[in-house]
């Protein structure tokens, strides 16, 4: 098949993805992941997806993150960092003892265990804040405390992979050198991006103004050309870009763009002086509409094709998938929740909104359980089929518990 042909069935899913979501008013991100499962299954799409919509897929979710970075203030976002180290903290632990324990008493191996209690470690941050936005909660407290969060989860489950990975494959040992040399990749990553948003973003105005050729950048010049023509342009450049740096630094680029639109600010936008048209807000129209609607919707349904149906060993997994649902599902929860209300200061139904929103395992999960399972053959195809069963327990989680919790919420 051709990866257009494929490119349009994924298309096709979206628009009835979107309908069963209005009919049924829940979030079409479950049944963006439900169509890509129902696909793979009836042999519709490959199993193994060409490079073309892998690489398609990715840069949907670098847009939805750049998007979601975009709508934030970056004084909100460093103040929900102070909140949210301890939500980062007890919200990792609990999962990683979690699945460690069970992974350790169900099939009795120390270097398994260890990779899929890393595996269910990382939240998958992009699926609760679409989530939270398609119930209109993307800008609450409870949301950017998830996010920040989340983020600190992914730079720790990062460095972690990094670390742990070699050694559960027997190829390493832990080394202080090796764990000062992660956690100064990612200091430096992130004053990478500091000094770009605070310095080369508006360099005609601040010290770098005395550089040649450095000095005449200013993102407001850029987003200027063309009578703002091409603004949109040159933010989805900046989001890869920026995703592009953090992967060089060995993080996914989806965080990359998520810090890119952080440091974009509605300033840059101020080039029309009659103030006819809102080029801030248009862009982010056409942004929200790139991100939500046709291109980060393929990452989603790209997410649900992992989930392949072997009914055998599906029943006889069944039940450690089911019992290791529950126990993360609980602790997760009580965790992230505990933490956000003593150690964030959030109150109780924003605490609560929180920890349901930590649920969620999708991009470092299925990384994890690809360097486990395909590179170097430590986790079984049991212990394999389980994480995928749970981690779809877990994904189908958020989107309802958001949605049934929002009502309490709200009142």
């Amino acid at each position: 098949m051709h990866d257009i042909a494929i490119l349009a069935i994924i298309w096709f899913s979206v628009f009835v993805a979107s309908y069963l979501a209005y009919k049924t008013r829940l979030t079409p991100v479950l049944w963006y992941l439900f169509c890509g499962a129902i696909l793979v299954n009836l042999g519709v799409v490959p199993v193994e997806m060409p490079v073309f919509i892998d690489d398609f897929a990715e840069l949907g979710i670098i847009v939805i993150m750049f998007a979601l970075g975009f709508e934030e203030e970056t004084d909100n976002f460093i103040s929900g960092i102070k909140r949210s180290w301890g939500i980062a903290l007890f919200g990792a632990i609990a999962p990683f003892v979690i699945a460690y324990s069970a992974a350790l008493i169900f099939w009795g191996d120390k270097s398994m265990a260890l990779l899929c209690g890393l595996a269910m470690t990382a939240t998958a941050v992009s699926l609760t804040m679409v989530s939270l936005k398609s119930e209109g909660l993307s800008k609450s407290p409870a949301a950017t405390g998830i996010m920040t969060s989340a983020i600190l989860d992914d730079i720790a489950s990062l460095a972690l992979v990094a670390i742990l990975v070699p050694i559960a494959a027997g190829e390493a040992s832990l080394t202080v050198s090796g764990v000062l040399f992660i956690l100064g990749k990612a200091l430096g990553f992130f004053l990478t991006v500091a000094v770009i948003g605070k310095w080369v973003f508006p360099s005609s105005k601040g010290i770098l103004k005395i550089i040649p050729v450095v000095g005449w950048f200013n993102l407001r010049k850029v987003l200027a050309m063309g009578h703002g023509e091409y603004a949109v342009l040159a933010l989805l450049l900046i989001a890869v870009s920026v995703g592009l740096l953090a992967h060089y630094f060995g993080f996914h680029p989806a965080i990359g763009a998520y810090m890119a639109g952080l440091v974009i600010h509605r300033d840059y936008f101020d080039f029309n002086e009659e103030k006819r048209v809102d080029y801030f807000k248009q862009a982010r129209e056409i942004i929200d509409n790139v991100a939500f609607t046709w291109i980060g919707p393929v990452f989603f349904v790209t997410l649900g094709t992992k989930l392949i149906f072997d009914l055998e060993l599906f029943t006889s997994v069944l039940p450690e998938a089911f019992i290791l649902f529950v126990a993360l599902f609980i602790g997760q929860v009580s965790s992230a929740s505990l933490a956000a209300r003593y150690t964030g200061k959030f109150d109780w139904p924003s605490s609560l909104m929180i920890g349901f929103g930590m649920l969620g395992r999708a991009e470092l999960a299925f990384v994890v359980m690809n360097i486990a399972f395909v590179q170097y053959s430590i986790m079984s195809v049991e212990a394999f089929y389980t994480l995928m069963l749970t981690t779809f327990f877990l994904n189908i989680s958020v989107p309802l518990t958001i949605r049934w919790w929002k009502y309490k919420f709200q009142s």
